[in-house]
């Protein structure tokens, strides 16, 4: 995502005399083509691991590690079918007049193009019907987990709707804050799963046992969180590709902990709970990818549903917060480059660290951090509550 300048009335009018379809056509350019390129080399990067613990380093039951398979397949589908329907969808935005401009790139020639808004709509559609097709594969009638499946896609529905509000109404901010935790009552509600914790080993002895179950605290706790983990995520934007790409590499992250878990463990509705959480981030993962295709370098589309913040294995969708102006680095039109400023965000503290970045090598080096407290927290795991034996 990157921080953008909303189009005022200023900036439409005057309006010249009405223009032809082939007039606006050549004042609105194009989207930029996906690269293709990068994305089959994270893919190709990801999937050998993958795959390798799906089929080679764990024994998993053979019709679970079907629907896993049969959940990629559709994935694959809708990787192309996001991909092909954005350049559609941002023609229409723009006709709409839902686009603004990229305020990093103010006072150059890139400053003043036209970006699409609310193109997220599109991610989000497609994720809901790759969702929503899987259950025809997955689930029956009476499965126990199919009411707490359709429970966190009203969440995800909900949430893609508030958003979709939010560009068009631009909702203030303090609202903002609450709408997490009322998408996520229609997951809250239908949870009829586990409420306990795993007591970290070095607390053991204080606590007097392995696991605590805390009961509705832990669902108020799953509430608060996904609070906590919308806005923490959307404090950390404002360069282009960096939101939609913490998206891929946490989804990636849990995709890895959650073969580790089915594989570590014997107990039949353990695994059931985290091949749950399977069903949701591979759509998540595909539909993002196509999204980054886009998103990344120079092109800017701005992602209105953001990132599936991931409760335990019980996933809900996130909504857009934008990114405070006074709070984005400093553009220097003269260099091309991004200055750290005073305020307390991760990105303006990385600048001032390391000294000015172009977007793209600022981009980069975030998702790196990104990248590597995942594997902290893999290490941490290790440390409190012991590998995947």
């Amino acid at each position: 995502m990157a921080a953008r300048k909303r189009a005022s009335a200023a900036d439409t009018k005057p309006s010249p005399p009405p223009q032809t379809q082939e007039t606006t056509t050549l004042i609105d350019p194009p989207i930029a083509p996906p690269k293709k390129a990068l994305i089959f080399k994270f893919c190709l990067f990801f999937s050998i691991p993958y795959f390798y613990l799906l089929y080679q380093y764990y024994t998993i039951e053979q019709e679970l590690r079907r629907s896993i398979l049969i959940n990629a397949s559709l994935c694959v589908t809708g990787f192309f079918l996001t991909q092909r329907m954005i350049p559609v969808a941002s023609r229409y935005v723009l006709k709409r007049g839902l686009f603004g401009f990229d305020i990093n790139k103010k006072g150059t020639p890139q400053g003043t193009v036209k970006v699409p808004e609310s193109l997220g709509i599109v991610v989000g559609i497609v994720f809901l019907v790759l969702a929503i097709l899987f259950q025809y594969f997955n689930f029956t009638a009476d499965s126990n987990w199919l009411v707490e499946y359709n429970a966190a896609l009203a969440s995800i529905c909900f949430m893609i709707l508030l958003g979709f509000v939010d560009d068009v109404l631009d909702v203030p901010w303090r609202v903002k804050l609450l709408l997490p935790s009322i998408a996520a009552l229609p997951l809250l509600m239908a949870y009829a799963g586990h409420t306990t914790i795993i007591i970290p080993k070095p607390l053991i002895s204080y606590v007097g046992q392995e696991v605590l179950d805390l009961g509705w605290v832990y669902k108020l706790y799953m509430g608060l969180l996904a609070v906590f983990c919308t806005n923490s995520i959307n404090i950390h934007a404002g360069l282009n590709g960096l939101e939609v790409g913490q998206t891929v590499v946490i989804a990636s992250a849990i995709l890895i902990h959650n073969l580790m878990q089915i594989g570590a463990s014997s107990d039949p509705e353990y695994k059931q709970a985290h091949a749950f959480s399977i069903y949701l981030v591979q759509p998540l993962l595909a539909t993002s990818l196509a999204l980054l295709s886009y998103n990344c370098e120079t092109l800017l589309i701005f992602f209105l549903p953001q990132v599936l913040n991931f409760l335990l294995s019980l996933p809900q969708l996130s909504g857009y917060v934008k990114c405070p102006r006074h709070r984005l680095p400093r553009f220097n039109p003269e260099t091309g480059l991004l200055t750290g400023t005073r305020d307390g965000t991760l990105i303006n503290f990385y600048l001032r660290m390391v000294g000015p970045k172009s977007e793209k090598t600022l981009c980069i080096h975030l998702l790196l951090v990104q990248a590597l407290g995942c594997c902290f927290c893999f290490l941490l795991r290790y440390l409190l509550a012991g590998w995947y034996k």
